[in-house]
């Protein structure tokens, strides 16, 4: 990408580039290691005393998806991430780490405005159902048919296998349940744990510092509207979406945006509640009515009907009562 300029610095292009480190891909895997920086060196200004490398990142602008600056110590791990500034050079939008987590929402940066979503999603911000969540509300999802983290963790590796040493985002991942997971199978070279609530990402930053292994593994905290996602184009290998389909705004907006990240073969995978059909049994079929008014629960069809409308492939899904596992993939 060329780069016209980046006040108070006038960047020198150095004729290398820098891959990260990356674990090994399966053989006959399509996929690269994804991420690639591009180095510059920069000349700082005397009044300055900020780092004097900067790299084009793997996150983009959340308003016209270019890829940005980042300024500060290398390495993708909460610590290096978090001390260093994002810059977008095109718009000139500036991000940065909000305490935990790197707000790259198209807010970010508002003084005054801030985003109201509806009331299915607005719930997920408050401090009680953030702390609660891992702590007692996941636990009751079984009683809808969902097998449980590890089984569903299993289920989706499974699912993932065309994407394994590339990189994987966990969009509306809540506390984090499935990012740490991934983050410590050792299977991707990078994974970020996505979120549009604050306080879950900080709950997910309170179950993530008590382990070392994890705090500096290549793991990421970033608060992003799933409808905007902040990466470029074909930047993505692989999208989780763990019990999160019914809470989105707009579903046909998110796998859209999913669809646009992803690389070519690159893998969806995604749970949620199923809404009662002529296949629900009679018993369930009440309780489905009553919490649709309230969540976007969709059908096993409509599922697979949207996901072929918003371009993807090779649809499958696996159903236990009113539980969903459905995968697909970027052509």
């Amino acid at each position: 990408m060329a780069i016209a300029s980046y006040s108070p610095y006038s960047l020198r292009p150095i004729n290398h580039t820098s891959f990260p480190k990356c674990p090994s891909l399966r053989r006959n895997s399509q996929f690269r290691p994804s991420g690639i920086r591009a180095t510059v060196a920069l000349e700082p200004d005397s009044s300055t005393q900020f780092q004097n490398t900067s790299e084009v990142d793997l996150f983009a602008c959340a308003v016209c998806y270019e890829p940005l600056i980042r300024k500060g110590p290398p390495g993708f791990n909460l610590p290096a991430i978090y001390r260093s500034g994002f810059k977008c050079t095109k718009c000139n939008k500036s991000y940065s780490s909000k305490n935990v987590y790197l707000d790259l929402t198209v807010t970010a940066g508002a003084k005054e405005y801030d985003e109201s979503k509806p009331a299915r999603t607005e719930l997920f911000r408050s401090p009680l159902v953030s702390f609660l969540y891992e702590r007692g509300w996941r636990q009751n999802f079984n009683r809808r048919g969902f097998p449980g983290p590890d089984e569903e963790f299993k289920m989706a590796q499974e699912y993932f296998k065309p994407a394994e040493g590339g990189l994987l985002v966990d969009v509306s991942c809540g506390s984090g349940l499935f990012s740490r997971k991934f983050a410590t199978s050792g299977t991707y070279s990078r994974v970020v744990a996505l979120d549009f609530s604050e306080n879950m990402l900080r709950q997910c930053y309170d179950f993530i510092k008590q382990d070392d292994t994890i705090l500096t593994s290549n793991l990421a905290l970033v608060r992003a509207d799933v409808s905007r996602l902040p990466f470029s184009s074909g930047s993505v290998d692989a999208v989780h979406a763990g019990a999160a389909l019914h809470c989105w705004p707009s579903p046909s907006n998110a796998i859209a945006e999913i669809n646009r990240i992803l690389r070519s073969g690159g893998v969806f995978v995604g749970t949620t509640f199923l809404r009662a059909s002529s296949s629900t049994p009679a018993i369930l079929r009440p309780f489905g009515q009553r919490v649709l008014q309230d969540y976007a629960y969709l059908t096993k069809e409509e599922i697979e009907d949207l996901c072929t409308s918003c371009g993807l492939t090779n649809y499958t899904c696996k159903v236990q009562q009113s539980f969903i596992m459905f995968s697909a993939q970027k052509p």
